[in-house]
């Protein structure tokens, strides 16, 4: 599955116990009528993922949808859902290359005025 929308927050990675859990934490507003805020979280190697993301930039996120049973003390069972994220992408335009030409727009260049009835028609199309 996945998400689109802009970042609106990113956490810090937390360590969780002493087994080296780790987890970090992703607010994703998604852009339609009804804007919805999703919290996506990135757990282990993919905490490291979201280092070169910054607020406000649009992406798309590859989640997975987890859910886990919980017994408490009195027997009762609880149910719990994560959303957790395995992917993401950066949706802004690519910029060029420093030091690139720009690439005119094609009316830009005047047409070919020095053209003969004697020259062949030869396009292959």
């Amino acid at each position: 599955m996945e998400l689109q929308g802009k970042i609106k927050v990113i956490g810090e990675t937390q360590s969780i116990g002493s087994n080296g859990f780790r987890k970090r934490e992703l607010v994703l507003t998604t852009e339609e009528q009804y804007p919805q805020h999703i919290l996506v979280e990135f757990v282990q190697d993919k905490t490291d993922l979201l280092n070169s993301f910054q607020v406000g930039q649009p992406i798309k996120v590859g989640i997975n949808l987890r859910g886990r049973e919980w017994i408490n003390p009195q027997g009762e069972a609880k149910y719990f859902n994560a959303i957790q994220g395995w992917r993401i992408e950066n949706l802004q335009q690519a910029q060029a290359p420093a030091g690139s030409a720009p690439v005119p727009p094609a009316d830009a260049f005047e047409p070919a005025t020095d053209l003969t009835q004697d020259e062949p028609n030869d396009l292959p199309f």
